[in-house]
């Protein structure tokens, strides 16, 4: 049993479907007793708004919560649900891993920390394409680097935007080049 307290992980991530609340509170009380001790439950990533995060909240379902800024839908929704965290002690661990999510949550962080909770939250990072913004999120030591810059910091290059337009310019556009035909031409499913 010492050997496997080493190992005990914090918590699962998205055990069901994002929206059943019932089903993540019973994984919740389900992993109360296990042999590594109790193990969390994080969801978040794909839910939509806060209404679905309070009644998450509400069914004693998460002790972790990890909206999505994108999905949620910017960042009034996102405060709500910083907000409705604090109310129930639930930490923030917002979804970063996706094209943007880190420039986004590099923000969300700073605001949960200095206005809402007062703590620091653990923040996933995906360290590739950050190239195609014009304020990259950057990491030093281990954490995020707060941005000085004005703005969301998701602001794309515009050559960037231009490369990769669907299904854009010949000669200009990543999806006219041989590199997209297997994906283009490939089967279909």
């Amino acid at each position: 049993m010492q050997q496997l307290a080493e190992f005990k992980p914090w918590f699962i991530e998205e055990p069901t479907s994002p929206d059943d609340i019932l089903g993540h509170a019973a994984i919740r009380k389900a992993l109360e007793n296990t042999p590594y001790g109790p193990i969390g439950v994080a969801t978040g990533e794909m839910c939509q708004n806060r209404i679905i995060f309070k009644q998450l909240l509400q069914a004693g379902a998460l002790t972790v919560l990890q909206p999505d800024a994108c999905r949620v839908g910017g960042v009034n929704e996102v405060l709500a649900i910083l907000l409705l965290a604090r109310k129930f002690g639930v930490p923030i661990v917002p979804h970063s891993g996706g094209v943007g999510l880190p420039e986004y949550t590099q923000h969300l962080s700073t605001i949960d920390y200095v206005v809402v909770s007062g703590k620091k939250s653990l923040l996933e990072y995906v360290d590739h394409l950050h190239e195609h913004f014009e304020h990259p999120a950057s990491v030093k030591d281990g954490y995020y680097v707060t941005p000085m810059e004005p703005g969301y910091s998701v602001e794309m290059k515009p050559e960037s935007l231009e490369r990769f337009a669907f299904p854009g310019e010949e000669g200009k556009s990543w999806w006219r080049t041989e590199a997209a035909k297997p994906i283009l031409e490939g089967p279909r499913i």
